[in-house]
Formats: C-alpha cells, structure tokens, sequence
C-alpha cells in the first residue's frame, strides 16, 4: 500500500496545480470587468454578451460545432468497424499493413499528417474548405475510436453472439440488436474522444480549411498573436463548460450501462 508522505503530497498538490491553476485562472478572469486580462477590475459578465455580438468567433465556432459532430461520427462507424475486423478477423491477407495503416495517425506527427492531406487534395483537386477539415479530422481521429473499441471486444462474450445465432438471428441483426449495445459505452467513449480531439486541433485544420472555413482554435490564435482580449478567456471557458458536461455525461451513461449489464448478467446466471 502506498504511504502518503508529505513529499508525496507535496508532489500531487503541485502537479495538479500545474495543470490545472491556468484553467482556474482563466475561468476567473473571464468574469473580470477591467479590459485588461490581467488586472482584476471586478466582477462582471460583459464579455459574455460581447461575445455574443463577435461574428467571426460565432461563425468560427459554428464551423467547428459542425466539423467536430460530423467527423466524430463518421470516425465513429469507420473506426468501430476497423475495430470490428481487428478483432474479428485475425488472419487475411494485408492485415499487418491494415493494422499499420489504422494507428499510423497515432504516432504520426500532426504536421506530417496535415501536409500530406494537404498534397492529397491538391493533388485530386478538392477545394479547401468545410468537407476537407471534416476529412482531415476524421482521418485523425478514427484510429482512438479503433483503439478504445478494440479493447473492449477483446473482452466480449462471444457466446452471447452464439447463442443468439443457434436462435436464427442473422449476423447483422446479432451485431445491431447483441454487440452493439454491449460495446456501446466504448462506442460513446471513442466518439466524445474523437469530438474532442476535432474540437482542439489546430494544426491538421491550418493546413486542410481554406476560406470561409476557419475553426475556433485557428481564429483564437490568430487574435492571440495581437494579444489576449477578455472575450478569448469568456469562450475559452465556454468551451472548457461543454467538454466537461460532455465528460460527466458520458461517465454517468457508462456506469449506468455497466451496472444495468452486470444485473443482467446477474439475473441470467441465476435464472440459469
């Protein structure tokens, strides 16, 4: 058992306030009256309603809102049925170069990744814009959603799929209406990761998104290069309010889908 030490507790206490103190202080000056970020002038949610009235954020986060919906799904079906095949189909030819090719983006710098997006459109002629960030993202993310699936159907009861074939249930109808809803708390899981992961990029969407297609995280950056205004801290936080509802959320339907499973399973063995 670990000993709590005041070294130890020391240790835990300043990494999480290394972590975590800029997001406080960031939330807190959001309400701050002065102009100034960094002079607390009182309390105040002006910045709030400025924000409201600042076209080019509210279009900019519209664009992700809509990039980060569209390619989290699809990221979502692709990367559940690479996961699916992974597991499922353990010998074919070319599943090393599959299996490569589904966690290269893992490890593969973003640059990397968005210049060579970047040549393939050109290359194709596809114009930068909305449907090229979407692409891009979902190339990106796909391989966190094979991953987070992948390990939870390396612990799935196939004999639940068998017994539910023995019945006369044909394998679509055995995976929408048995394995589906089995994996489904790693299915959420992977695609609030992969909507994560779209709503935070900057680089892969700098060199796919051409004009009317800038997201939040480009058009924060480039007010910050001229100096951080209140009104970046006031969406900022908004942000940081959405991904942690989303976070709780999707924490509180896995945990009532585990215990509803564990007290099905439970009655089962008992009926059994």
């Amino acid at each position: 058992m670990l000993k709590w030490t005041r070294f130890n507790i020391l240790s835990v206490t300043l990494g999480f306030a290394f972590l975590y103190l800029p997001i406080v202080l960031l939330v807190i000056f959001s309400f701050n009256e002065s102009k100034l970020v960094t002079v607390w002038g009182g309390f105040s949610t002006r910045w709030y309603v400025s924000l409201m009235s600042n076209q080019a954020l509210l279009d900019a986060a519209w664009v992700t809102l809509r990039v980060g919906l569209l390619s989290a799904t699809l990221a979502t079906i692709f990367g559940t049925m690479a996961a699916l095949t992974l597991v499922r189909y353990t010998r074919f030819r070319g599943r090393m170069l599959f299996s490569g090719m589904v966690y290269a983006p893992l490890v593969m710098p973003e640059v990397i990744t968005g210049l060579s997006l970047l040549l393939l459109f050109v290359a194709i002629g596809l114009d930068r814009g909305f449907w090229t960030i979407t692409l891009a993202h979902t190339t990106l993310t796909m391989c966190f959603v094979a991953v987070v699936v992948q390990s939870r159907l390396l612990s799935f009861d196939h004999s639940i799929e068998e017994a539910a074939q023995d019945l006369g249930a044909p394998p679509v109808r055995t995976f929408f209406e048995i394995t589906l809803p089995i994996i489904a708390p790693a299915v959420l899981s992977g695609w609030i990761l992969a909507f994560t992961l779209s709503l935070d990029d900057l680089v892969i969407a700098s060199f796919t998104s051409g004009p009317g297609a800038t997201t939040l995280p480009m058009r924060i950056y480039s007010q910050v290069r001229l100096g951080v205004t209140p009104e970046i801290n006031a969406v900022c936080t908004i942000l940081i309010g959405i991904v942690a509802v989303g976070v709780i959320c999707a924490s509180i339907i896995t945990k009532r889908r585990e215990t509803q499973r564990q007290r099905d399973e439970r009655a089962a063995a008992a009926g059994a």
